[in-house]
């Protein structure tokens, strides 16, 4: 065969309505770098993000083997690129790999026979089995003789078919237990493409999870040893980033699945923070922290400085759900127990909840939340359970057993028309019933998880929640009283709660093929480009009333505290503490969206040192009071404002938008009190 043999790779990000949450290819970098160290200029290798890129290099010079990533984000449209190449050079060998692969070997089966498309599959990790296949193609005299090849005998570290078209298998799970003999992508210069000022840059510290969840394509056995790179090679890509990283990209993301939880991570956050005061970057590192070992994690989000919230990953709060789901070793009660120290420290929090796992009801959720807001978290987020290829919860078995009801959705601006004239759509399978969760328990439910979106900030309504707590006011109450009262929300936050109530329901189809075949019509799939259909519901929904109805939502959520309070017959000094608290929370979150934010600061007279009471423990706001009552003007810091604004300016939607806020350290979001 002629050398340098030709490869593409890719891990694709849809752009027909931005690239608002797009990272750096750093899975296809890391195989890339491999297949480089070892055959040097015999491969000559093209990596690949944006899928018109990839389309249209395809069409012009068909590459010997295409390697694709096969996440739930991009299953769809690495099919439809593989029977593309396939067209043009039907000798061309097809690979895929990623975690989304069935776990059972029975559906292995049938899932490659589903896809003769793809000529190899690799599972888990990538570059030693990516490698053997490379090092196959350049022993072969033609790529006829190679795909003769791939079917005569397994290949280490993959998947594939014989000639009878049954699977062969040779130690196709292989992981890289010394990581830095991975060359870096970074410091090779292999990832100097994707500083394009739109994807934000990833890293790697480490692979593999501990935790044995069976929602999780990570908590297989095979993965559950940890490797790690080297804290130098680390410290080395961190500075390299930094130098290379366009001034409108503020954050960084990294990939790990327990951050801050093993011993070194204190000298990575460190590290970081060399690299803030010296190139004033990043100001967000976006990952996912441990779920174990909290004391550690404490310290590292304290070094970070807000850089990173500590999110608390606990999906559920009752006991039998977690055992449902093999989440015995997560200790819940460690997590809330930190709290104290968290608070102290402070910290944001930040906790995930999974709506619909196996054994959930609608009572045991509420519960969770309750759980949370007592335990003083910033933030609830709630996510609905999704159903992935090659975790344990989507076998049939489980499936079965938990009486799963699902649908199907398009995931949120997944979408794309390619050079072949075909729609292609990724979708997912979601859980919105069990034999314990109604469909209609479900629906409440997400309204439910959209008043807590909507209302537990961080920061914003900290002060109403402390003064309800030390009036003997469960909070919980404030939220589920505003989900079961939206009957009487303001018009203009009621239109946007029906919306969303309306999208929930309106994006659940009963089977893949019915959205498929919906969207090939334009006038549908415009739909799709208009914003009208498959955004993130609560992401969108949310961002509408943070632009346009901000100040209406806090007086209404005030109307419901003070039906609270009022219940217990507040006195004269508590209503003027209440409303001094109104308007703190009013200039906090007034005008936040807009680019004249600048121009609309608010001003209110307060008797009360409000931050000085909520920087205290639990004193009691009458403690505060002043001599001499006080002026104070609510605004965004320049530098504030700056980081806000090119975020949102990167996303050319209000989808791109909404989704723009997560990459903006919370304490960015809102104004400050300035004393005048």
């Amino acid at each position: 065969m002629e050398k340098p043999t030709k490869i593409f790779l890719g891990d694709l990000i849809y752009d027909s309505v931005g690239t608002y949450t797009g990272v750096f290819p750093l899975n296809i970098g890391y195989i890339a770098s491999s297949c480089i160290s070892r055959f040097g200029n015999d491969v000559d290798i093209t990596l690949f993000k944006y899928i018109d890129d990839l389309d249209k290099a395809i069409n012009e010079s068909p590459p010997t083997i295409l390697g694709l990533s096969n996440y739930a984000w991009t299953h769809n449209i690495s099919l439809e690129l593989f029977q593309m190449l396939k067209l043009k050079n039907p000798n061309a060998l097809t690979v895929w790999g990623g975690p989304n692969f069935p776990a059972d070997m029975e559906d292995q089966k049938k899932f490659m026979k589903k896809y003769p498309q793809v000529d190899v599959y690799i599972p888990i990790e990538g570059e030693t089995g990516f490698s053997n296949v490379v090092e196959l193609a350049l022993s072969s005299k033609s790529e006829d003789e190679l795909q003769t090849k791939i079917s005569e005998k397994p290949i280490e570290g993959c998947i594939t078919r014989d000639s009878k078209g049954d699977l062969q298998y040779n130690n196709p799970v292989i992981r890289t237990s010394k990581l830095d003999e991975i060359p870096s992508p970074y410091l090779t210069g292999i990832m100097d493409k994707f500083f394009d000022g739109k994807l934000t840059p990833m890293m790697q510290t480490n692979r593999g999870c501990p935790f044995t969840c069976t929602f999780c394509v990570d908590g297989l056995d095979n993965v559950q040893k940890v490797n790690s790179f080297s804290t130098e090679r680390v410290k080395n890509e961190l500075n390299y980033i930094s130098q290379h990283v366009p001034k409108n990209i503020h954050s960084l993301h990294f990939s790990d699945l327990n951050f801050g939880m093993f011993p070194r991570d204190l000298e990575i956050c460190d590290a970081i923070n060399e690299t803030r005061e010296k190139y004033n970057y990043p100001t967000k590192v976006l990952t996912t922290t441990g779920k174990n070992k909290k004391d550690k994690i404490v310290e590292a989000i304290r070094r970070l400085d807000g850089a990173m919230a500590l999110t608390m990953s606990v999906q559920s709060m009752d006991e039998q759900v977690l055992k449902n789901i093999r989440r015995e070793n997560i200790s819940t009660d460690v997590m809330l127990g930190l709290m104290p120290a968290v608070r102290e420290a402070g910290l944001l929090t930040e906790s995930e909840v999974i709506l619909g796992l196996p054994g959930e009801t609608y009572q045991t959720h509420l519960d969770t939340i309750r759980k949370l807001i007592h335990a003083k978290l910033d933030s609830i987020q709630v996510y609905t359970c999704m159903l992935l290829d090659g975790s344990e919860m989507a076998t049939p078995h489980e499936r079965s057993k938990w009486g799963f009801k699902t649908k199907f959705r398009v995931l949120p601006s997944d979408f794309s028309k390619i050079s072949n004239g075909k729609n292609i759509l990724e979708i997912e399978e979601v859980i919105v019933g069990n034999n314990t969760l109604t469909f209609d328990e479900y629906v409440e439910l997400r309204v439910f998880a959209f008043v807590l979106w909507t209302s537990t900030f961080g920061i914003i309504y900290a002060p109403i929640l402390k003064f309800l707590r030390h009036n003997n006011i469960d909070a919980f109450n404030l939220f589920f009283q505003m989900m079961k009262q939206v009957h009487t929300l303001p018009l203009n936050i009621k239109n946007i709660f029906d919306s969303f109530k309306e999208k929930t329901i309106g994006e659940l189809w009963d089977s893949k093929e019915e959205i498929i075949s919906n969207y090939q019509d334009e006038g549908e799939f415009q739909k799709l480009l208009n914003g009208e259909d498959a955004m993130n519901v609560i992401q969108y929904h949310n961002f509408l009333l943070r632009k346009s109805h901000m100040d209406e939502l806090t007086e209404y959520l005030f109307k419901i505290a003070y039906s609270l309070l009022d219940e217990n017959n507040i006195n004269e000094e508590l209503k003027k503490q209440f409303y001094e608290i109104k308007n703190y929370c009013l200039g906090l979150g007034h005008n936040v969206i807009s680019k004249n934010r600048d121009l609309t600061n608010l001003k209110f007279i307060f008797s009360y040192d409000i931050q000085a009471w909520l920087d205290s423990s639990d004193k009691l706001l009458e403690i505060f009071k002043l001599v001499n009552p006080i002026t104070l003007e609510f605004r965004f810091y320049d530098e504030q404002s700056t980081i806000f604004q090119d975020e949102l300016d990167r996303a050319d939607s209000l989808i791109g938008q909404s989704q723009a806020l997560k990459k903006i350290p919370v304490p960015m979001q809102w104004r400050h009190p300035e004393l005048i």
